[in-house]
């Protein structure tokens, strides 16, 4: 069966624009204080734009996956196709909480400004959203209570992973930013948001590991593992969890080497290496990061070794 690269080319845009206005904005709440939001990381453009794009991303979505359904071409666009995915399953319920919950993470975003209050509901709209995508996969395809334990692992596997790609985006915004504009405040701002995001992470990767091992044995299962290397989808998620690897690597490297040395750098008033070094780190996670949502994309349009018993 040949791959739908267009529709793996919207998931994977849906998950990164998702996962970067949760993520970020997630970020700038429990990171940075209520006056360095807006300057620090131009977060209203970035908030507005990112929930915008979620928004075009979602409707080419359905359009494409009513095509796939109904096994038509996606244009001329089938409305029919459309209502019958909207009205009749579980998959077009999520899509419409999904167009609210972006249009109000949005319009909070445009008056947030910084400010806590509706920066937590851009946090909570933009939650909603990306938890909507594990309709989308493989984590709505049980039934009864195995189901459930299947969808919400689905669910904080996702917001977890968007936490991290989202904290990613903040960080390298701050490490980036053009030398004529990084004071020291601006690097003592730096190192408090990279220390702060050392101890959060900590609970992402946690989540991530559990709800991956549960994906992973109701998806695979025991008796397979010994096959994964000879299918696609094994190929794949083993790619998948090596560049996991490697992020759990240059993550634990961050912060238990490359932190420290920049805050000495700091008080030295010699950032310059330390910075760099740090900027080279966050670039090849974060390609990481990129990777891994794309290989996610692809995984999700294939049929899991423990279905195809």
């Amino acid at each position: 069966m040949d791959a739908d690269w267009p529709l793996i080319g919207v998931r994977f845009a849906l998950y990164a624009t998702l996962s970067g206005l949760f993520g970020l904005s997630a970020f700038s709440l429990y990171g940075l204080k209520a006056g360095e939001r807006a300057d620090a990381l131009a977060l209203r453009p970035w908030l507005v734009g990112t929930g915008l794009l979620g928004l075009l991303f979602s409707g080419i979505a359905l359009v494409l996956l009513a095509a796939a359904m109904a096994g038509a071409p996606a244009w001329p666009i089938d409305w029919e196709a459309i209502g019958m995915l909207l009205t009749g399953s579980a998959t077009g319920t999520a899509w419409e909480a999904r167009m609210v919950a972006l249009i109000v993470a949005v319009i909070a975003a445009l008056i947030a400004a910084g400010r806590t209050a509706p920066l937590g509901l851009v946090v909570l709209a933009a939650g909603i959203a990306l938890a909507t995508l594990a309709w989308t996969g493989h984590g709505a395809m049980d039934e009864g209570a195995t189901g459930w334990v299947h969808l919400l692992a689905d669910i904080l596997h996702l917001l977890a992973a968007g936490a991290w790609v989202g904290a990613l985006l903040g960080l390298t915004l701050l490490v980036v930013r053009p030398a004529a504009r990084v004071d020291v405040a601006h690097l003592r701002l730096t190192h408090r948001a990279l220390h702060g995001f050392g101890m959060v992470g900590t609970i992402v990767v946690g989540t991530i590991v559990v709800t991956g091992l549960v994906n992973g044995w109701l998806l695979v299962g025991a008796s397979n593992l010994p096959r994964l290397p000879t299918s696609l989808y094994g190929q794949l998620l083993l790619a998948k969890l090596a560049l996991f690897g490697a992020m759990l690597g240059l993550a634990s490297l961050n912060r238990f080497r490359l932190t420290p040395a920049f805050e000495r750098s700091v008080a030295a008033r010699d950032h310059r290496a330390a910075l760099g070094a740090l900027r080279r780190s966050l670039a090849i996670e974060a390609s990481c990061a990129v990777t891994i949502l794309a290989l996610v994309a692809w995984l999700g349009m294939l049929e899991p070794p423990a279905t195809a018993m």
